[in-house]
């Protein structure tokens, strides 16, 4: 049994029957408030090791909120049953689960105790269900796909949000809920659309047109009975697909009610390095980068790309039309350099300087000088020089240390709106950088603390994870593949087929050498139509991915490619009408600096920390929230709007909801629900009602949920 963000096993001695018994039967020696039993903020998964529950277990994990898994392959599984899922604390009965997360409808044996079990748990104490995929069928609410319906792929398909869907758990989506469709050779999503079954109480919520016919088929519906309530799913998916993204935070707030541990965003940061200075340009003949280290062609001669006045003023007029903020990374040595060479003219720092409260400013050092080790360049690729002893000779303090000090001093002189705690080393040097430099520059972190640093960039596709650097605290970076060294579309594109075409195609063969990490083109972009048809719905594609993933960690371009053709537009373009055409207005991108962003890592690493180590107690009962836990520890908390704490609202609005991070006092943590969030009181006491067993016909192809058939069983009705 794995679990995450969780604590120890929930066992009790108690039989099934003697605590149902003991929690519902009439008669029970127990307070007079029984009515509202305690219900534990925490949910079970249950998985057979299948890619949708994995998808919803990783949707808990990146909000924060507490679940226990059981791993059904497993034998040393713990066995689901009334002691497992609910006990009594101080007298009150408790439900150790708010929510309740299965493979299928059923993925239990035939007549299964463990189903029973939950069953009856969840008809106790109001428990939802989701059925993480699912089959369509009459168990679930559903008719069967052959009667009028459809089974197959729904790559490209167009899903929308039915009004119910729009008035209940999915009201931050626009209403469209495209099915992602990358290959044409791949099958990608397969799903089973089909309408109600006859007599069901079924509400639809997302659902798609079935071919070949006028009628449309649920995706994910509300299936009422017995009385409980399950979350039909009946298509397929993985975590990283944009339909799941789409409808993770949905699926969450059904199964919770709104009311849970944890809290999600959808963030978009992008930071534009090396502002004021100028970035070298490829060289499509040498395919390489005069004054770059590695570009040692005696005829390589440096193109420098930079920004000009009228680049800052499209960068205004951009932002303002997007309501976004740029972050600028300034180099200004640039700047001076740049007067002494034309006689004290600077037109486009001059500009900065003059629109500068548009703009977030970052410290990116003074000459964007490397940090780490000093660099040996007499060899291909560079190395650490060394001193006599055979040790690594480091880039000094007092120069590390001059960077951050002189490019400081020349911003708070500009009156540049800069964070003094935040800085991005050039290349994000001083870190550790393999396979050259394998230790973080020791006189790093004693420069840092001279400096007042806090937040240190580091780029994600070397250190995904936080860590200390002496005072400071790293912030990943995601790299755009939108090059350093390109200021026009054909530049782009033609570095671009230089690493990822094989040698056979002219290319440098790099993505034959590591296919591990990279992927070779069939064939060359052209050079006119490539970026705007392959590199840009990529490139969107993938940081689109990273905003609906509650990843708040910024992108970083450079400030070449605001310049001469603007290339970072079309794909920044890209992830915004993208994403303003999926959400409502209610859930707007978060745009963060990255001293936020920071704060926000470390708070989650915090707040994991003290889940898994057991430091957590919070549960609902009745319209009354209780968190517990360290003093001075920022929790996450999301609830519906209306809930108060102290008297005053709770968190901030977003998605229809309320959420945010409040830290505890020392006292618990209360919040009050409005009234149309308390749930009915009463805990049931009917007798277990028998549980519908899975069709025993395999599962062709491992497209239908194992346990469940693709065929009608006998006799069955249309």
């Amino acid at each position: 049994m794995k679990r995450i963000l969780g604590t120890t096993p929930l066992t009790t001695g108690l039989t099934t029957g003697a605590l149902l018994a003991a929690l519902v039967l009439p008669g029970t020696a127990a307070r007079a408030d029984d009515a509202a039993p305690r219900v534990d903020l925490r949910v079970l998964v249950v998985t057979d090791g299948g890619p949708a529950t994995d998808a919803i277990a990783a949707e808990l994990d990146a909000a924060g909120t507490p679940y226990t898994e059981i791993d059904l392959t497993r034998a040393d599984r713990p066995v689901i049953d009334a002691g497992y899922l609910a006990d009594t604390v101080d007298g009150r009965n408790r439900a150790k689960f708010q929510a309740v997360v299965l493979p299928n409808d059923n993925p239990f044996p035939v007549n299964s105790p463990e189903m029973t079990a939950l069953a009856q748990y969840e008809r106790t104490f109001d428990i939802p269900q989701v059925d993480a995929y699912t089959y369509a069928r009459p168990e679930a609410g559903l008719q069967y796909p052959i009667y009028g319906g459809y089974s197959g792929s729904v790559d490209g398909t167009l899903a929308q949000v039915t009004s119910a869907g729009r008035s209940g758990p999915f009201g931050y989506l626009d209403g469209a809920v495209p099915f992602e469709d990358n290959s044409a050779s791949v099958g990608e999503s397969y799903a089973y659309l089909s309408t109600p079954a006859a007599g069901a109480d079924f509400t639809p919520y997302v659902d798609a047109a079935i071919p070949g016919t006028t009628k449309r088929g649920s995706l994910v519906g509300e299936y009422r009975h017995d009385g409980r309530r399950e979350l039909v799913v009946t298509f397929v998916y993985n975590q990283y697909q944009q339909q799941f993204r789409l409808l993770a935070r949905g699926i969450v707030a059904w199964m919770t009610g709104g009311v849970h541990l944890g809290a999600s965003r959808n963030y978009f940061a992008v930071h534009v390095d090396d502002v004021l200075a100028a970035d070298d340009r490829w060289n499509s003949t040498l395919n390489c980068t005069p004054g770059d280290v590695d570009c040692t062609d005696p005829h390589a001669t440096p193109d420098p790309i930079r920004m000009t006045s009228a680049d800052v003023d499209h960068a205004v007029a951009w932002q303002d039309t997007r309501g976004f903020t740029l972050d600028l990374a300034y180099n200004a040595a640039g700047s001076v350099d740049f007067r002494e060479d034309n006689n004290g003219a600077d037109p486009l720092a001059d500009r900065l300087v003059a629109t500068r409260d548009e703009f977030r400013w970052i410290n990116h050092t003074y000459t964007h000088a490397f940090l780490g080790c000093e660099q040996d360049t007499t060899v291909v690729p560079w190395r650490c020089a060394t001193l006599p002893d055979g040790s690594v000779k480091w880039v000094s303090r007092q120069a590390v240390s001059d960077e951050i000090a002189l490019n400081r001093v020349w911003g708070q002189t500009a009156g540049l709106p800069l964070a003094d705690d935040e800085l991005v080393t050039g290349e994000h040097s001083g870190l550790r950088v393999l396979p050259q430099q394998s230790a973080d520059n020791p006189h790093l972190g004693p420069a840092l603390a001279d400096n007042g640093i806090t937040w240190l960039a580091s780029d994600n596709s070397r250190e995904p994870g936080q860590r200390q650097v002496g005072p400071a605290t790293t912030v990943p970076r995601y790299p755009m593949n939108v090059f350093y060294n390109a200021g026009r579309a054909a530049e782009q594109v033609d570095e671009y087929n230089w690493i990822y075409t094989s040698r056979a195609q002219g290319g440098s063969g790099i993505c034959e050498d590591n296919p591990a990490t990279t992927t070779c083109l069939p064939a060359p972009l052209d050079p006119a139509t490539g970026y705007a048809q392959h590199i840009v719905p990529l490139e969107r594609q993938i940081a689109l991915g990273h905003v609906l993933a509650n990843d708040p960690k910024p992108h970083f371009i450079h400030q070449s490619n605001l310049a001469e053709d603007r290339i970072a537009y079309p794909v920044l373009d890209g992830v915004l009408d993208g994403y303003d055409a999926l959400f409502a207005a209610n859930t707007p991108v978060v745009n963060l600096r990255m001293k936020a962003i920071g704060q926000e890592l470390r708070q989650r690493a915090a707040w994991r920390a003290a889940v898994q180590g057991g430091l957590i107690t919070a549960y609902r009962v009745g319209g009354t929230v209780t968190i517990e836990g360290p003093g001075g520890l920022a929790v996450p908390a999301t609830a519906p709007e209306g809930t108060l704490r102290a008297g005053s609202a709770f968190g901030e609005s977003y998605a229809g909801v309320r959420s945010g991070w409040t830290s505890l006092t020392g006292a618990a943590l209360t919040l009050a629900l409005p009234s149309a969030a308390v749930p009915a009181t009463g805990t049931g006491g009917s007798a277990p009602a028998p549980v519908s067993a899975p069709a025993p016909a395999p599962a062709p192809a491992a497209r239908v949920p194992g346990g469940v058939a693709d065929a009608v069983p006998p006799g069955s009705g249309g």
